[in-house]
């Protein structure tokens, strides 16, 4: 596969408003995208965590008002679904790329991870690097760089509140995301998910 990238045409698209405008555009211009980085990725995936891993692209199907606001490819091990799962993620937000992994309220094992990482907490310092960013709510494109006293909480959090979540990976700001070629891009996603795999294997 020979990825092109993304364009400033691509994150604009979040600037288009209604619901129909919007989803016209982002079918047209970015689904296409986030398909050959799930076929791409797909089989790296697969072999870096030893279970076949399959891609889900965003479909926004439920959406029938607001246009969604970002959107991705999601990689899990169950091929009809991904939420449930933990799971890795490519995607767009108007202001920068996400590459996630990610633990979301709707995974039934949430509790049990978030002791796990708590145990692991000394694991996770060294072996993800610093410059990763952490977040609490994939609703929100907010993420920063955490200290053993900033994970601590979200750990606990993971284990006593229903609509906890967790992501870890690398935000790429949106003029550096379309400044970098495809193969650029596809190197950088690689190495994330090469960091981020230690995450789930502790899933």
């Amino acid at each position: 596969m020979k990825f092109k990238g993304f364009t400033n045409k691509d994150f604009d698209v979040f600037n288009i408003d209604g619901l129909d405008a919007r989803m016209e555009q982002l079918i047209n211009n970015i689904r296409p995208k986030l398909e050959d980085l799930g076929t791409h990725f797909a089989p790296t995936l697969s072999a870096l965590t030893g279970e076949e891993m399959f891609p889900h692209v965003a479909k926004h199907a439920r959406r029938t008002i607001n246009p969604p606001n970002d959107t991705w490819v999601a990689f899990s091990s169950n091929n009809r679904g991904y939420k449930m799962l933990p799971h890795f993620q490519i995607g767009l937000w108007k202001t920068h790329l996400f590459i996630w992994f990610a633990v979301i309220y709707e995974a039934p094992n949430k509790a049990d991870y978030g002791k796990n990482l708590e145990r692991n907490i000394n694991k996770i310092l060294k072996t993800i690097p610093s410059n990763y960013v952490w977040a609490g709510d994939h609703t929100k494109p907010e993420a920063k760089e955490m200290n053993r006293n900033e994970l601590l909480p979200l750990f606990q959090r993971l284990q006593t509140v229903k609509k906890a979540e967790i992501l870890c990976g690398m935000h790429i700001p949106r003029e550096q995301a379309i400044a970098m070629t495809g193969d650029e891009l596809i190197n950088t996603i690689n190495d994330t998910f090469q960091h981020l795999v230690s995450l789930y294997n502790l899933a």
